[in-house]
């Protein structure tokens, strides 16, 4: 296996000798997938993440004569993306504002996308090491990314490099290039905002790294429910107050009389859209389903859409409609 002090020497003309070159791939790819959960916690976009790796690695190999081993070679590359994600966030021509408490966090953070749970698994492959944070439930589940995109960006990069991956002050504050009193000024600010405005339930579910039973007996019946176009059956796996949201579209849908008229022309009747599949998935560490239709005429169903789902007391609580584009990532096709 290779080894972080493979790294550190170099040749008599300042360049990093062979060794380096035969270790860094491996030492790289150790950490590829705790990476891009990093910067997709930083970014929100899973595509966005995928990139930001690939310029984080290309960097670190650009500049690898600079590894000296004054922090580990995984803090060394945490760096890097976490400036990596700061560059191009300062490039976005617009932020979200800071939202207040009762409205959704998903309806200005247009970028959001889904993460499946299969890579998360591939972030902390040892319990109990280092890496064991990046799949940590509360820290990857929607309303958690979709709030911290409306904090200031440094502000995010030191909620997650402090309370995320539990880094000291001092860390951060190396990675950061900031003081550590700005560090812990900016981490109060950002903790008082997570206060105010996610979801209050949200502490009950620690660091589970999968649906509950629960979760996962909502999501069969919605499953079925959804194969069968059945509106009633849908309607009784719904609180009252339910609430779905589309991004990118900023749309919202508040209580589930809304939710069902906005479903009812879709499943039911002379302009139902046709015959359903619908197949169970796992992201972000929530219960979350893809649907698929074959229109009249048609030969083949068609992707429509990804589905996740907040479950509170054996009843959904959110849904967050994604777009079908990342079903590859999930291991799907476009067409069944």
């Amino acid at each position: 296996m290779a080894d972080e002090s493979a790294l550190k020497g170099t040749t008599a003309g300042g360049e990093p000798g062979p060794a380096d070159e035969a270790s860094f791939s491996a030492l790289a790819e150790r950490h590829r997938h705790e990476l891009r959960v990093h910067c997709y916690r930083m970014l929100g976009s899973f595509t966005e993440a995928e990139d930001m790796v690939q310029e984080t690695l290309l960097k670190a190999w650009r500049n690898r004569a600079s590894f000296r081993g004054r922090s580990t070679f995984r803090a060394w590359l945490y760096k890097i993306a976490t400036n990596t994600c700061l560059d191009a966030l300062s490039a976005r021509r617009a932020r979200p504002a800071a939202r207040e408490p009762g409205s959704s966090p998903f309806t200005e953070v247009s970028w959001l996308q889904p993460y499946p749970d299969e890579l998360l698994d591939r972030a902390a492959p040892a319990e109990g090491g280092p890496e064991e944070s990046a799949i940590a439930r509360e820290t990857v589940e929607l309303a958690f990314l979709a709030t911290i995109q409306h904090l200031p960006p440094r502000q995010r990069a030191v909620l997650i490099l402090r309370d995320v991956l539990g880094w000291p002050a001092e860390e951060a504050s190396r990675s950061l290039d900031l003081s550590v009193p700005a560090v812990k000024s900016a981490l109060q600010r950002a903790r008082a905002t997570l206060r105010r405005v996610l979801p209050e339930r949200r502490a009950d579910w620690g660091a589970a790294t999968a649906p509950s039973q629960e979760e996962r007996d909502v999501l069969r019946r919605y499953v079925d429910a959804s194969q069968r176009a059945d509106l009633d059956g849908l309607a009784a796996l719904l609180r009252e107050d339910a609430r779905q949201t589309m991004p990118p579209a900023s749309l919202v849908y508040d209580g589930r009389a809304a939710i069902l008229d906005l479903w009812r022309p879709v499943l039911t009747g002379g302009q139902a859209w046709g015959d359903w599949i619908s197949v169970p998935l796992d992201a972000n560490r929530q219960p979350a389903a893809a649907s698929y239709v074959r229109m009249p005429g048609e030969a083949v169903h068609t992707a429509v859409n990804i589905d996740v789902l907040r479950v509170e007391d054996g009843l959904v609580a959110e849904i967050t409609t994604f777009g079908p584009e990342l079903l590859p990532v999930f291991g799907l096709p476009p067409t069944r």
